[in-house]
Parts: C-alpha cells; sequence; structure tokens
C-alpha cells in the first residue's frame, strides 16, 4: 500500500504542476482526493487489511491526501486571482467596473438638515426607545386612561401596557426624568399608529420632537423658534400660523401650519387650495406634566412642539404621496 499511495502522490504531482487553469485543478482535485478519487478507494481498501495494519495505512494515506491537497493550493495560488470557473485569467490592467453609489434617503437628509438647524438654535439631541411602555407614552403627559388617544385601535399594543411609541414625547418625558432644568433638547425618530394608508397617512412615520424648558419661558420663545426652524428648512419667505387646539401635554396648544413652499401661500393642489400645510402640534408644557416628573412648575415653564418630518420632505421635495417614501423604488429614490 505504501508503494501505492506513493505512486499516486508522485502522478497527482506531475499532473498538477501542468494544470493551466482552476478548471483543470478542480478535475485533478476530484480525481485524486475526491469521494471518489485514487486516494479516497485506497482508505476504503484499508478494512481489508490486518487489524494491526490499519493504523499506519491510514495515517500513510492521510498524509498523501493532505500532500496532494497542498499541491493542488500552491498551485492554484501560482495561477493567480481568476474571474471565476471560466478558466480566463484575470487581467490587473483592464479597466475596472464603477461601482454603484448609493444615496441617502430624503427623511435621512431632512434629519441632518434638522438636527444642523436645531443646533443651531441651542438645542440638544435626545434620543428613546421605540418600544414605550404606558407611563411614559400616556401617563407622564398628561393622557387619562378614558382618552381616545390610549384606544387599543389606535395603538400598536404588544403586551397590556406596552406598545410600539405613538409619539416622541416620550422621549422628552425620559429625559425630564434623568435631568433638572434647564433643558433644551430635539428627538426625531420613527413613530407608529394604526393609521388606514393612503396619500398622505401611513403607518409608520417620524416626527421631531422640541423641548424647552428654564425659568421664564414664554410662548413668544415657541412662536420665535418655529419661525426660525421653519425658514431655516424651508427658505426665508416662509409663513408661521398657530391654531388654538388641545393637546393633553401642552396648555394652551395651538397647530403648527408654514405657508405652502410651493405657491407662497396662494392656494395649490399642493396644500389643497388653502394656501398653508399642517405641519404639527405645540403648546406650553402643563403643569401637571412638569410636576409628575419632580419640576416646580412655579419656578419653571417650558414649550413643547412635534413637527412630521415626513411632511417637511413633501413640502421640500414637492413629494404628493407619502407612500413613496417608505416604498424604496431606486427610481425614486435616485432623484434625491
Amino acid at each position: 500500500m505504501k508503494e501505492e499511495l506513493s505512486r499516486i502522490t508522485e502522478n497527482a504531482g506531475k499532473e498538477i504542476s501542468q494544470a493551466k487553469n482552476p478548471d483543470e485543478l478542480e478535475k485533478l482535485r476530484v480525481k485524486f482526493i475526491g469521494r471518489k478519487g485514487a486516494i479516497t478507494s485506497v482508505l476504503r481498501s484499508i478494512g481489508n487489511l490486518p487489524p494491526e495494519e490499519r493504523p499506519l495505512a491510514g495515517e500513510l494515506a492521510n498524509k498523501a491526501k493532505n500532500e496532494i491537497a497542498g499541491l493542488i493550493d500552491a498551485r492554484k495560488a501560482s495561477l493567480g486571482s481568476t474571474a471565476g470557473k471560466t478558466g480566463e485569467i484575470f487581467d490587473h490592467t483592464l479597466p475596472g467596473k464603477r461601482p454603484a453609489l448609493g444615496r441617502r434617503h430624503p427623511v435621512t437628509r431632512a434629519i441632518e438638515e434638522i438636527a444642523e438647524c436645531m443646533m443651531q438654535l441651542g438645542f440638544q439631541w435626545a434620543e428613546g426607545p421605540e418600544i414605550e411602555d404606558e407611563f411614559h407614552n400616556f401617563v407622564a403627559l398628561n393622557i387619562p386612561e378614558n382618552h381616545p388617544a390610549r384606544d387599543p385601535s389606535d395603538n400598536f399594543y404588544i403586551k397590556d401596557d406596552v406598545l410600539l411609541r405613538s409619539q416622541t414625547s416620550t422621549v422628552q418625558v425620559r429625559y425630564m426624568e434623568k435631568h433638572k432644568p434647564p433643558i433644551r433638547v430635539f428627538a426625531p425618530g420613527k413613530v407608529f399608529r394604526p393609521d388606514t394608508v393612503d396619500a398622505s397617512h401611513f403607518y409608520i412615520f417620524h416626527q421631531v420632537e422640541g423641548l424647552w424648558v428654564d425659568k421664564g419661558i414664554t410662548f413668544s420663545h415657541l412662536k420665535s423658534v418655529l419661525m426660525m426652524f421653519g425658514r431655516m428648512i424651508l427658505g426665508d419667505n416662509l409663513k408661521l400660523r398657530l391654531r388654538p387646539s388641545y393637546f393633553p401635554f401642552t396648555e394652551p396648544s395651538a397647530e403648527i401650519d408654514f405657508s405652502c413652499f410651493a405657491c407662497n401661500g396662494e392656494g395649490c393642489p399642493t396644500c389643497g387650495r388653502k394656501g398653508w400645510m399642517e405641519m404639527g402640534g405645540c403648546g406650553m408644557v402643563d403643569p401637571n406634566v412638569l410636576e409628575t416628573l419632580n419640576i416646580d412648575p412655579e419656578e419653571y415653564t417650558g414649550f413643547a412642539f412635534g413637527i412630521g418630518i415626513d411632511r417637511l420632505v413633501m413640502a421640500k421635495y414637492g413629494i404628493n404621496d407619502i407612500r413613496l417614501i417608505f416604498g424604496n423604488d431606486v427610481r425614486f429614490l435616485r432623484q434625491f
């Protein structure tokens, strides 16, 4: 058997050294050390030997197999890189193929722009979990148990008291739990509501939350920040309108409207002929929210606002259907 293994190894060495491409090497590998190769046949015949000779025979056969495998690897390396199993040798002098470069999603670009804007206005970036408990999503925000906003049909509940956050206002709660005034933060991120999907609604969307709590903060501060924020994002000609509204966690409260970027407030299909585009809500932080988070409302006041990032993106780029933002259609994304 020893002579037979030496003969196989010698023949393998000669044939491997003459191989011209990876395809030929693969055929030689199968011939000598494949499942039906010469070395494998020798290994299978070891069972016919006397028991005392089998260990040595097995050792010699495995040694020969490893030696042939090493010869194949060495020859493959000497042939250099190849273009696969076509047998073509790679020519490094040929011009390369330019890789396709990706682009940032318009929402990602908007978040980066918003972050730069808010930091210029003196706000810090804050983050919070997308899976929340009822305390941070409702209770601490002064939303009572019987409020429609807590209805299971209007939220994505995971368990009885755990849900996907329905607003980025949860971040302000978590931040005020750990920090004392002065507080000046913004929090962009995804929120989730089971809305009926149409051109202006989706069950996932993005918001940016702004919060400023300090001594002497008034509604005038809120209006000034919103005006500067809007003009930095959408242009110097933007106008701001605040309509009285109601939110459990702010008092007084208002809806935020920006003048339509497309028609400068004259009315067009983009704004539904209204001249204004609704962007979110705002107001002075309710004293009950401050008290719940151990902040003295007699000493500190503050404002909060939430603006839909997707709506800003639609306004800025003239997108008329929010579903396009989440469709991941490369033809659409390449436009930005």
